[in-house]
C-alpha cells in the first residue's frame, strides 16, 4: 500500500532564517513558495535529489516544540548522506553545531545529529 515517504512538514518560528538554513546550509532545492494571506503564513516546498520533499511552514504564534525530555511524536528527521564526517565538517564550517559521529550498533553505519534553527533534531545517516 505505502511506497515511500513523500514529504515531512516543519513549522518554523522565523521563516526567513529557516528558509536560509534549509536552502543555503542544507542545500535543498526550492520547488514552490507561496504566501497564504488568509493565514498570514508561508509554505515552502523543498526537494531532495530522490524526489522526497520537506514542507516549511510559518504560522504566527505557533508554540515552541517540546524537546528535552523527548516528547511523544516525531523524534527527528534523518537525511541520507554519502559521508557523515565530510558533511559534519561542512555544516560546522557554516556555523552549525553538530554532535560527534557515532556508529549504529545494529547496522554499523555512521550517523550524527544537529538541529535546525528552531531546535528540531535532524540526523545525517550514512546509507550504503
Amino acid at each position: 500500500m505505502l511506497t515511500r515517504i513523500h514529504h515531512a512538514a516543519i513549522i518554523c518560528s522565523d521563516y526567513v532564517r529557516s528558509r536560509r538554513f534549509y536552502t543555503e546550509v542544507l542545500g535543498l532545492t526550492v520547488i514552490a513558495e507561496h504566501f497564504r494571506e488568509a493565514r498570514n503564513s508561508w509554505k515552502l516546498d523543498l526537494g531532495l535529489p530522490d524526489g522526497s520533499q520537506v514542507e516549511l511552514f510559518s504560522f504566527p504564534g505557533a508554540p515552541p516544540r517540546p524537546s528535552y525530555p523527548e516528547a511523544q511524536g516525531l523524534r527527528h528527521l534523518a537525511f541520507v548522506v554519502e559521508n557523515v564526517p565530510a558533511c559534519k565538517a561542512r555544516l560546522e564550517a557554516l556555523g552549525v553545531t553538530v554532535e560527534p559521529v557515532r556508529v549504529d550498533e545494529y547496522t554499523g553505519r555512521r550517523f550524527t545529529f544537529f538541529s535546525d534553527p528552531d531546535g528540531l533534531p535532524l540526523e545525517l545517516y550514512e546509507a550504503g
